[in-house]
């Protein structure tokens, strides 16, 4: 079977919406707001990477670049900070800067940072698996593992330095639309 997945993002989706499993209160997987503006505040620290000061930003300036709530990203380069994506420079012509090259920090690590697992169900996860008598048997558990498995590939390839590339129109159409085998 084969189903058309848009890029992450500005890659297309944002979220692919999934049924609650056996009233678990699992969510859809979903990017929240946080890991959203987490996301592109990176991007827009990754887009001034190469120039001096390994991309050194005022969070005024992301502020007003991204339109992100100010006290928002406050807390969201603090956890970006905590967890060593960002370092900070205090004082006159101080900001936040990448603590790592952008093609070195991928979408589906930031992702997990502020939404946890990719997984769309808990019986399927690596890191927040959940045991379900049914599994063995189960065929919404294959498809999906199947779907955590390409989200997991997809966004575990995408780094930074690939949105960055696609901002800059160098790499992939607008409308583009990935095939992939299930």
């Amino acid at each position: 079977m084969i189903f058309p997945l848009t890029r992450v993002l500005n890659f297309g989706i944002k979220y692919i919406k999934l049924i609650d499993f056996k009233g678990t209160g699992e969510k859809p997987m979903r990017l929240s707001k946080k890991g959203e503006y987490a996301i592109r505040a990176l991007i827009a620290l990754a887009m001034n990477y190469e120039s001096s000061n390994k991309g050194l930003m005022q969070t005024h300036e992301i502020v007003q670049q991204e339109n992100i709530p100010g006290k928002f990203l406050e807390q969201i380069l603090l956890m970006l900070r905590n967890a060593g994506y960002l370092q900070s420079k205090r004082g006159i012509g101080g900001g936040y800067y990448l603590n790592r090259p952008p093609h070195k920090i991928t979408l589906g690590e930031v992702i997990r940072l502020f939404d946890g697992p990719l997984a769309p169900l808990s019986c399927v996860s690596k890191t927040a698996h959940v045991t379900c008598e049914r599994e063995a048997s189960c065929g919404l558990y294959n498809v999906m593992y199947q779907v955590r498995k390409v989200t997991v590939e997809i966004l575990d390839r995408i780094t930074l330095a690939d949105v960055c590339d696609h901002n800059k129109g160098d790499i992939f159409k607008k409308d583009e639309i990935l095939m992939f085998q299930i």
